[in-house]
């Protein structure tokens, strides 16, 4: 079959769009068409797949990308067997074209609790954008097809769909975690502990432990990061390529998700935290709930309070003076990860799905 995916949201490179979900359609034989903001991004699309520049759509400026996907869509709907979205957005560019193939839209993320992280949103705003948000969502749940990336957003919609968990792609082998590094991969905010990061950099670095954070980083936190770098305090490596970010996993002390207590976050899998299990380094995490469950269910790591610096700095330190719990952690994790968390497990039930949905046989 041939599938359109469109996002003007998410960087072209977004690994549960192009490294999970498109690279499973490629690997079943399938073709795709995929349209994203290649140029926005400073990225040329992947050899494997027919890539359509996007206009992006960021903080108020979204009509212009919109209407851009909706005149690709209208092109297009004649010679694709089905259409993937991944942007909330898109539904507006996909509603009320006639004779249009069965669209689906990837949920991502919990849309109205979301926008209370926006600061492009003034707070007057909110809580009628939320309250739209709620009625596009059924909307959508009636005249689309869904897939969730969380079960636990099931509770937010009237019928039952297919979850498709962000998990990972597990490595056949991974090296022992090493004494001297600490990571974090993922977006970059002030919500998901940019500062805490930087003031745990500061405290580690009399004990010769580095930080190395890799991730796009919001507009409000880039001067930050860019003021810690300069200052010699941490390592910023900016957005890389899924792919190739994974790699920086290899050999770390541990791997930090510093998430604040915010109502997206609470009932999310942390996809950083399986990625650092599937690479075999420990966690060191706050206590949303689904992050304690996976860390301590597995005993892969350590969950510290909110927002408390000294507290991460301490679990690092401990880490690295215990090899014996350092190893353990990260081999347990690599093994609960291997087991449980493996993209091609949920891969083909991805691609199983939307081939019933487009009526194409495999």
């Amino acid at each position: 079959m041939h599938v359109l995916v469109m996002t003007v949201v998410h960087h072209p490179e977004d690994a549960r769009i192009l490294h999970r979900q498109i690279r499973a359609l490629v690997d079943a034989g399938h073709e795709v068409t995929y349209a994203a903001p290649y140029t926005a991004r400073g990225v040329v699309p992947r050899s494997w797949v027919t890539g359509v520049d996007l206009p992006r759509a960021a903080e108020r400026r979204r009509v212009t990308a919109v209407r851009a996907a909706r005149r690709l869509f209208k092109s297009m709907r004649g010679k694709v067997d089905l259409c993937l979205i991944h942007d909330p957005e898109l539904l507006f560019a996909v509603a009320g074209v006639r004779n249009r193939p069965p669209v689906v839209w990837d949920v991502h993320e919990d849309t109205p609790a979301t926008l209370s992280l926006k600061p492009w949103l003034p707070a007057f705003l909110r809580p009628p954008t939320r309250f739209l948000a709620r009625l596009l969502e059924g909307t959508a749940e009636r005249h689309l097809h869904l897939l969730l990336a969380e079960t636990a957003y099931a509770g937010r919609f009237r019928q039952a769909h297919l979850v498709v968990p962000n998990e990972t792609w597990v490595p056949d082998n991974v090296s022992a975690p090493g004494d001297d590094r600490v990571v974090y991969l993922g977006w970059l905010s002030e919500a998901r502990g940019v500062r805490e990061a930087v003031e745990v950099a500061r405290l580690l670095r009399p004990h010769r432990v580095a930080v190395e954070l890799i991730g796009y980083a919001d507009p409000q936190t880039r001067p930050v990061l860019a003021h810690a770098v300069e200052e010699g305090v941490l390592e910023w490596r900016d957005f890389m390529p899924n792919d190739e970010a994974l790699k920086r996993l290899d050999g770390a002390l541990a791997g930090l998700s510093l998430l604040h207590d915010e109502p997206n976050y609470r009932h999310s899998m942390p996809t950083k935290i399986v990625e650092y299990m599937a690479h075999g380094i420990p966690v060191i995490t706050t206590p949303s709930p689904r992050a304690v469950e996976l860390v301590e269910r597995y005993q892969s790591g350590m969950v510290v309070p909110w927002q408390d610096p000294q507290a991460v700095a301490k679990a690092v330190l401990s880490l690295r003076d215990n090899t014996e719990e350092r190893r353990g952690a990260g081999a347990r994790g690599y093994a609960a990860a291997r087991a449980n968390h493996h993209w091609p497990n949920s891969a083909r039930r991805f691609v199983a799905q939307l081939e019933a949905w487009a009526g194409v046989r495999p």
